[in-house]
């Protein structure tokens, strides 16, 4: 058990000095690199044809001929320290740097569409707040016509109810005229009766007097 437990100590230590010195390599300006199954080129070739610009993980270094990685397809195995690069090979970077112009032209593109969809937003708000700038005035205008003519219904039904009152009060005077002319009427024809009956009556005395007055025959008898 303690032996087990030994090797598993320096599997995880080889483990901990790979990780800690991996790191991705690029192919350099060469065609084709193979990969080998040990750091010389006596070893048999296990990957072939690892064309240049690959990115490859670095696990360990021999000497500064031979470099041990793991390609993208997974396998592991020495490949010549010269032909391994930092960076990427200019093909690549230029590469990139066209893809980065094409998406820096996409995106300026993009920009330059949202920013004429919010001109074309920001002139129809523009639009509409005059639109509802000249629709308050118009409001403002209907309230102040409702108010005026709040008032002036507020007059209309003072002056109502003066008319009334008014209309009142001549409806009083009317019925005590009325009533006036009633009584004028009725002193009148009482009046008119009495005169009458005064008239009638100087008649009967006229009728009574004036035969009175008349000089007698006797004289002219006696002559």
């Amino acid at each position: 058990m303690t032996f087990i437990r030994l090797i598993l100590s320096a599997l995880l230590i080889v483990s901990s000095v790979a990780v800690a010195q991996a790191r991705t390599v690029y192919v350099d300006d060469q065609l084709y690199l193979p990969v080998r199954s040990g750091p010389g080129t006596q070893f048999r070739i296990i990957e072939n044809a690892v064309p240049s610009g690959t990115a490859l993980e670095v696990l360990e270094g021999a000497d500064d001929t031979f470099t041990r990685v793991r390609t993208p397809k997974g396998n592991e195995g020495w490949v010549s320290t010269q032909y391994l690069s930092d960076t990427p090979i200019a093909r690549d970077l230029l590469q990139r740097a066209t893809r980065n112009l094409e998406n820096a032209r996409n995106e300026l593109s993009e920009t330059r569409e949202q920013l004429q969809q919010v001109t074309a937003e920001r002139d129809q708000l523009r639009s509409s707040e005059t639109s509802l700038s000249s629709r308050t005035d118009e409001l403002q205008q209907e309230l102040r016509r409702i108010k005026e003519v709040s008032a002036d219904a507020l007059n209309l039904q003072q002056r109502n109810g003066e008319l009334r009152e008014e209309n009142q009060k001549l409806r009083n005077d009317l019925e005590v005229l009325t009533a006036e002319n009633e009584r004028l009427e009725t002193s009148k024809e009482s009046d008119f009766m009495l005169l009458g009956a005064g008239l009638v009556l100087g008649g009967v005395l006229l009728a009574l007097i004036i035969p009175m007055l008349k000089p007698t025959r006797k004289t002219d008898n006696w002559a």
